[in-house]
């Protein structure tokens, strides 16, 4: 009987290892997560600069956006569209939207709020990019700081944000 049992419970083993075994051994299932594809299916956001700003502070930003350069292999059929917004956030406050023109965008980026009419060097700004061609939003990887009367980029020298799709 004591033989039986453990020629059952060797089977069993053997069973539940083979198993094991043979899950390892599959390939993932293929699921299409934000961070696979870069089509989406957002509507345009209704981004706006703040009406009321402290005019005594504010920054330019010239950027270049290239998902193709970026992206070669999922993004070969990029093209900048009309539709197509950056803009310029301070945490959840828009400091500044812009189109492109001439496969640029010229953004303005105005006086964060909470400065109370002073200047408020430093404050991290993320830039957001919203593809109509994807219909999806992509985040630039790192902030630059706030600097009154300065300019991020150049006409000649572009600045290029590495862009990731938003979550």
């Amino acid at each position: 009987m004591k033989n039986k049992l453990l020629i059952i419970a060797s089977c069993g083993l053997l069973l539940l290892a083979a198993g094991c075994k043979n899950d390892k051994d599959k390939e993932p299932e293929q699921t299409t997560t934000q961070s696979q594809t870069l089509y989406g299916n957002m509507e345009s956001p209704s981004w706006s600069a703040p009406a009321d700003y402290d005019m005594s502070s504010s920054m330019t930003a010239v950027v270049k956006v290239d998902l193709a350069a970026q992206y070669p292999d999922k993004a070969a059929d990029f093209q900048l569209n009309d539709k197509d917004l950056l803009a310029a956030f301070s945490g959840e406050e828009c400091l500044g939207v812009a189109s492109p023109q001439d496969g640029l965008f010229y953004l303005y980026i105005v006086t964060p709020s909470g400065s109370n009419g002073q200047i408020v060097n430093g404050q991290m700004i993320k830039l957001v990019y919203y593809s109509a061609h994807y219909k999806n939003l992509f985040e630039a990887a790192d902030a630059f700081p706030f600097a009154n009367d300065t300019q991020q980029g150049t006409v000649a020298t572009p600045f290029v944000p590495t862009l990731i799709v938003a979550k």
